[in-house]
């Protein structure tokens, strides 16, 4: 530096003025780095406030609304192997067929509302949630039989007699839960879009204690065993609904819900076909590790095998309501973007989405490597089970891992409206791959519940990684002329707007 700066001193003024300049330059080019790099961190920030201020609430009330599931199998695995195998079959094969495709046709709402809301068309969102109850219950209704004849299908399905036969009726008392759904998952996204987090948090947190009070009235003091466990879920899941309906009716919403209209019953068939490719789309997904519970069903010792698995299960959808927080605040996060017209913005949102949940599934990932002799304990007292999960637990960290980011990939899906499309990459991957694969290495060569889990992660990791591909690759500002002027969402959208404001058209 001292040899530098003595040149620079004894130098003429002809190359004096060069060096001047090129001190300047470097300084405007690292003051512009600089400033670069602090835009990028306030653009992260403020990203990240916004996608917190969804995944925040989120996240507690998913934890909350799935921990009465967790309280409900912990009180029937305290009674019984018996007790604890049916109302994991029940709630995890009858209920949770239905809850998959249910949740999916839902899962329209995150991008009509989604879109609705950037675009500032409040007063439409408040049609489309009633169109989704009335699609949700006339399908809830279609997918009675599966209560009604549970044991029968199970016993088709390979399960043991004992066990068919107790799911079977618990499965017939878990019918109020069933309709529960059809009102509970608009609602929650109805309000979800339009930023309302905070009084979902809040109704989880009511209906959470108020099921931990009934579940301990109905199974121990009053003695109704695992028929008093399911109805203490039914009983907690209307709690749920009637909070969110008794916050959006009596002025919660005052530009989103203008009352019931006659307006939800026109443009159904829009709606519908959006609403069954969302279905289709999430039910794919939802449904692939129900069948690992029913593979394992197949299994020698199976009440030990579904025991473990169920315990297993239970841990990974309790942390899985962290990554399903983030798919549901990326959908709308992308689906607001994208209705005000910023490719960019939805873009961003995405990679900020994907990389904040990556790191909490690795954090979740260490933390089950570290317990895993000991967190089974929580479910039962049984010693082949806690042996059994014990075995389970390095399959169980990379399910964990691989699916805190897949679900957010698929609510990018969500928020861009390409769940048709996603549908036949899910059945590819899950069913073509994962499957078989499954029943290859679990059945043919005798790895037992290990082999079956593990083929099926192969169908997860394919999944997601030709989503990650489509994300990469994907052209977000032409993404936003699609939604303008092809996309089968806007166009449902734009059918639904002549409706209710035919004065407007054409702004956009």
């Amino acid at each position: 530096m001292a040899e530098k700066k003595h040149r620079f001193m004894e130098s003429s003024g002809d190359e004096k003025v060069p060096l001047l300049e090129e001190n300047k330059s470097s300084l405007i080019v690292r003051e512009n780095r600089d400033q670069d790099q602090e835009d990028f961190v306030t653009s992260v920030l403020v990203e990240s406030k916004k996608l917190w201020h969804i995944v925040g609430p989120a996240i507690f009330s998913r934890i909350a609304s799935f921990s009465m599931n967790v309280i409900t199998q912990s009180f029937a695995g305290h009674i019984g192997d018996l007790e604890m195998a049916s109302i994991s079959i029940a709630n995890g094969v009858i209920v949770g067929f239905n809850f998959g495709l249910l949740l999916g046709m839902a899962s329209a709402l995150e991008t009509l509302c989604g879109q609705a809301f950037g675009a500032k068309r409040y007063d439409m969102l408040g049609i489309y949630m009633q169109r989704s109850w009335i699609v949700l219950f006339l399908c809830s209704v279609l997918l009675l039989p599966m209560y009604v004849f549970a044991t029968p299908i199970l016993k088709l399905c390979g399960q043991a007699d004992d066990i068919a036969e107790q799911s079977g009726v618990v499965a017939m008392w878990l019918i109020p839960l069933h309709f529960s759904f059809a009102f509970q998952f608009p609602l929650q996204r109805f309000l979800q879009s339009q930023l309302k987090t905070g009084v979902i948090a809040w109704v989880s947190l009511v209906a959470l204690i108020v099921h931990i009070f009934v579940s301990w009235l109905f199974v121990f003091k009053l003695g109704y065993g695992v028929i008093g466990a399911a109805v203490s879920l039914n009983f907690s899941w209307w709690v749920l609904v009637f909070g969110l309906l008794g916050y959006t009716i009596f002025g919660g919403c005052p530009l989103s819900w203008n009352g019931f209209s006659t307006q939800a019953f026109s443009g159904l068939w829009e709606f519908l076909k959006l609403s069954a490719a969302s279905g289709v789309m999430l039910c794919l997904e939802n449904w692939y590790y129900r069948i690992l519970v029913l593979m394992t069903g197949n299994l020698k010792n199976a009440k030990i095998a579904v025991d473990a698995l169920s315990v297993c299960t239970t841990i990974n959808g309790w942390e899985m309501m962290i990554p399903l927080s983030f798919f549901a605040a990326t959908g709308v996060r992308v689906a607001n973007e994208l209705g005000a017209g910023n490719g960019k913005g939805a873009k961003f949102a995405t990679t900020v989405s994907v990389v904040q949940s990556a790191i909490i599934g690795i954090i979740f990932c260490v933390l089950i490597v570290i317990f895993h002799d000991k967190f089974a304990v929580i479910f039962t007292t049984s010693p082949p089970v806690i042996e059994a999960v014990d075995n389970l637990s390095v399959l169980l960290a990379f399910t964990i891992l691989l699916n805190s980011v897949q679900p957010v990939l698929s609510g990018v899906a969500v928020g861009s409206g390409w769940q048709a499309f996603v549908a036949y990459i899910n059945i590819g991957s899950y069913y073509v791959i994962g499957v078989p694969l499954g029943v290859l290495l679990g059945m043919i060569f005798k790895l037992g519940v290990m082999g079956i889990w593990a083929g099926m992660i192969g169908g997860t990791a394919v999944q997601t990684l030709i989503l990650a591909v489509i994300v990469i690759r994907c052209d977000w500002e032409n993404e936003v002329n699609l939604l303008l002027h092809q996309r089968p969402a806007r166009k449902a959208t734009i059918h639904m707007e002549k409706l209710a404001c035919p004065n407007e058209v054409g702004r956009d």
